[in-house]
């Protein structure tokens, strides 16, 4: 008796081990709140979250994510060597943003392999961006991550960075999503009436 007890107990602390043992990657609301703590012990404002800040991030994390971690890439980057995209104006029209609203805003990318939490949380309040997160000109945050790269956008309560959509943009998204939503809403009432 005693000796299936423990062929059962055995594969389950196998497992507890394994689970234990490996490294946790660090989604986006984890690094908000992180970024948010530190900024919290430095007494400044916490940064809320920016869904048009988001879309950029997610859209430059995706053009980063082939790119392998070296030591000069991510915050170990040298200042004015971050690498240009040519096509910026693009990702921006993705998001419905566009230059002029998006100038005062900040980009942090960041390359941690696996986005270990801790490691990535440090790669920015131990680093460069740190400046950036102290400055309490930033409001306003968005996150992407892809494969090892973690980008963080901070916005501004300015007009030039508060990344509002772009006068006369075409937001197809938030339309479809609202016909979407009040079609499954009707589908549901139909439902209901037909099951009296």
């Amino acid at each position: 008796m005693a000796k299936s007890q423990l062929c059962f107990l055995l594969p389950l602390l196998l497992a507890s081990i394994f689970v234990s043992n490996h490294p946790v990657k660090c989604d986006d609301d984890d690094l908000h709140r992180g970024i948010n703590s530190y900024r919290a012990s430095l007494n400044l404002t916490a940064l809320v979250e920016n869904d048009n800040a988001d879309c950029l991030a997610e859209e430059i994390a995706e053009k980063f994510k082939n790119q392998p971690c070296t030591n000069t890439t991510g915050s170990n980057t040298i200042s004015g060597t971050e690498p240009q995209f040519s096509d910026f104006p693009n990702l921006l029209a993705k998001c419905n943003l566009n230059v002029s609203n998006t100038r005062d805003g900040a980009i942090m990318p960041a390359c941690v392999p696996n986005r270990v939490a801790d490691l990535v949380l440090a790669n920015f309040t131990k680093s460069q961006y740190s400046g950036k997160l102290n400055d309490t000109k930033y409001t306003g945050i968005g996150i992407g991550n892809e494969h090892d790269w973690v980008v963080v956008v901070l916005t501004t309560s300015t007009a030039e960075g508060s990344f509002v959509p772009a006068v006369g943009s075409n937001n197809t998204a938030t339309l479809v999503s609202k016909i979407g939503l009040f079609s499954q809403l009707l589908f549901l009432i139909f439902s209901f009436v037909l099951m009296l």
